[in-house]
């Protein structure tokens, strides 16, 4: 089976502890979504996504397609999938297979490429980790924050500043990323 169609279900006695808290309704779910970019290895876990977990989230990850190969290949996934009882996922489901995740009220798009960026923004929903945030882009019941990881030089392109604005104004909440990743957990309500 292919890493992008498997399911990385958890099993271990923490996160069924965690998966009882969630059914009790003790914890609001996150749509934590993921882009390739430099430090996806090696600290999306460790910098965002554990942390919303310790401050009360239930994680409902998607990962872009290339996102999800690179986990895979430095073998983050299992690290990832702990974090929550739901399944971690990057291809949309098959006609007649049940919803994976329940629907986020907040959603936070980190790390978020300058390609994924334009792509939201701009309504292009290519894969599935866009097609989550662009089907409530916009919604003022949805919460959407976005962390970016550019490079100086994207800064200067003429476009980049009119990306920040369309999402702006859909009520998107952004920020680069910087030498914190876990700062971005600020733009989002409590858990």
């Amino acid at each position: 089976m292919d890493y992008a169609t498997r399911s990385f279900i958890p099993t271990d006695t923490a996160v069924r502890r965690r998966t009882a808290a969630y059914r009790c309704g003790m914890s609001r779910v996150l749509g934590l979504v993921a882009s390739s970019c430099g430090g996806l290895d090696t600290r999306f876990t460790t910098d965002l996504a554990a942390p919303a977990a310790e401050r009360g989230w239930r994680l409902a990850i998607t990962l872009t397609p290339t996102a999800a190969r690179w986990l895979h290949e430095t073998g983050g996934l299992p690290a990832l999938q702990a974090l929550t009882d739901l399944e971690v996922r990057s291809v949309s489901r098959l006609p007649g297979q049940p919803r994976p995740h329940p629907d986020p009220e907040v959603f936070l798009f980190a790390p978020a490429t300058a390609n994924s960026v334009a792509k939201l923004a701009l309504g292009i929903a290519d894969n599935q980790a866009l097609t989550v945030l662009g089907d409530v882009l916009g919604s003022p019941a949805v919460t959407v924050a976005v962390g970016y990881a550019i490079t100086d030089a994207r800064l200067d392109h003429p476009a980049w500043q009119s990306h920040l604005d369309a999402l702006a104004s859909a009520g998107v909440r952004t920020r680069r990323l910087g030498s914190s990743w876990t700062d971005v957990l600020d733009l989002l309500p409590p858990g």
